[in-house]
């Protein structure tokens, strides 16, 4: 049986996924696809289904954030347990969610990227990229900074070619939009 010091950051993990849960719903997100289906996977990113289910191909990108915040996490706070790191990346991941599902970043997405057609994410879709988020922490983790940086490469490359659109892009669209780029993502 674990201890209490040990159990306790896992109660902080299942209370981010709730709290989020919570907020999204304060937010007026549904909890799944307005077809009132539930697939693991939708991956057409041109569809009404993308951003609906628990996985699509943008969930990939939820995996580099949790590469990014395991390595800033690892440089602020380094002598912090591993657990606590990951309730960290979590919470901030949560966080982003909660603002991703703004009206504001919604509307910013559709102006300013390819997600023409964007209106949010469900509930179940946030879980799973929160998950995601989760996983690619505990990879980088893992790996080590030289390793997952290279990880991180060839995902970004994957992607580009894949669905036109990778975290890099995603952060760069939504900063400083640049229209040939958004022209060449549109082009599918």
């Amino acid at each position: 049986m674990m201890s209490n010091r040990k159990t306790w950051p896992w109660f902080a993990v299942v209370s981010v996924f709730v709290f989020a849960a919570v907020l999204l719903r304060l937010q007026g997100r549904s909890w799944l696809c307005s077809c009132g289906q539930l697939f693991l996977w939708a991956g057409d990113i041109w569809s009404a289904h993308n951003s609906q289910h628990l996985l699509d191909p943008y969930s990939f990108t939820h995996v580099l954030h949790g590469f990014v915040l395991c390595w800033l996490i690892a440089l602020c706070i380094p002598r912090v347990s591993w657990s606590w790191r990951l309730v960290v990346a979590l919470s901030l991941e949560a966080m982003w969610e909660g603002f991703e599902n703004t009206e504001f970043v919604i509307d910013r997405y559709r102006e300013t990227t390819a997600a023409l057609g964007y209106h949010g994410d469900s509930i179940v879709n946030s879980m799973g990229d929160i998950l995601l988020c989760g996983i690619g922490f505990t990879i980088a983790q893992q790996l080590r900074f030289w390793r997952s940086l290279l990880l991180f490469a060839a995902m970004e490359l994957v992607l580009l070619v894949w669905i036109r659109d990778s975290l890099v892009l995603e952060v760069l669209m939504l900063i400083s939009p640049i229209d040939a780029i958004k022209a060449w993502q549109v082009q599918h």
